[in-house]
């Protein structure tokens, strides 16, 4: 490989990375977030629609990723025996998608030879990502390595990929927060809290935060200081590492009242799966 092939791919590679991890999707926007198949349904679809101003082709594959105690993901093999992964029992149609600005189209996931599968959590992840279209030749952007005499031109590669689970046999899952703890502001940072999100069980959590603040003088009302949606603790970790930013908002003292955190599950009409509270 030479030296400039080596170059590129390692910056082909960095951008990718970069778009797994901040969840960039340029401008697809998927419906739904995540598919799970609980024996319920057979096929799902997925809705894609192209919200840019140019036309977009997307090549559709799986990835197998797993989640770290921070919640990030990390690309992992087929081989990894640690996880179940759910790709070999799904397909999905069509494998790549073109889509002209304001344009939108479905994408069908079917769930095959469940009989095969052992009872617990199977998971892998949808990947859409965006297939660059050719540059005119003298219109491409280039970067050269100074004093190397390297030319590279830099195309990066978005995506953004989707959980898709399956679930065999009896399930259950319990949840519960603990070492909540609220640190202070300062000029330069915004308050916040830290806990830990605890999993028992055998199939993922999956679900919203919302912090609320309780004045002392007036305990009966709350205003809420926070949101995170689409929390997940994945099989097969028992717990997640949470940080999350409250808003400096006019009245609020952090100095005294109480916090309540909030864990609910969007798919049941943000029914309550576990709570704690901060007291100051």
């Amino acid at each position: 490989m030479t030296t400039v092939r080596l170059l590129r791919n390692s910056l082909v590679a960095l951008l990718l990375l970069v778009a797994f991890n901040t969840q960039a999707q340029g401008d697809l926007l998927i419906t739904p977030k995540r598919l799970v198949f609980d024996g319920t349904k057979r096929a799902e679809e997925i809705n894609l629609a192209n919200i840019g101003k140019d036309t977009a082709t997307y090549n559709i594959s799986f990835v197998q990723f797993k989640m770290d105690e921070k919640g990030i993901f990390i690309p992992i093999t087929d081989e990894d025996t640690t996880q179940k992964f759910a790709h070999k029992n799904l397909r999905f149609f069509p494998r790549t998608v073109t889509l002209a600005p304001n344009e939108a189209q479905s994408v069908k996931v079917q769930l095959i030879k469940l009989n095969e599968l052992a009872a617990g959590e199977y998971r892998s992840h949808l990947f859409f990502k965006n297939v660059l279209n050719n540059t005119a030749l003298g219109e491409e952007q280039k970067t050269t390595a100074k004093d190397s005499g390297i030319s590279v031109n830099l195309k990066p590669v978005f995506g953004i990929s989707i959980a898709t689970i399956i679930r065999v046999g009896p399930t259950n899952v319990a949840a519960s927060i603990s070492n909540q703890i609220f640190t202070a502001g300062t000029a330069t940072t915004e308050p916040y809290i830290s806990f830990t999100l605890n999993r028992t069980g055998n199939i993922s959590l999956y679900g919203d935060v919302k912090v609320l603040y309780f004045d002392p003088n007036t305990d009966s009302k709350s205003t809420q200081v926070a949101l995170m949606k689409g929390l997940a603790v994945y099989t097969p970790n028992a717990l997640r590492q949470v940080q999350l930013s409250l808003k400096n908002i006019p009245g609020i003292d952090f100095t005294k009242g109480r916090l309540l955190v909030e864990y609910t599950d969007p798919s049941a009409k943000n029914a309550l799966i576990c709570h704690a509270q901060i007291v100051f």
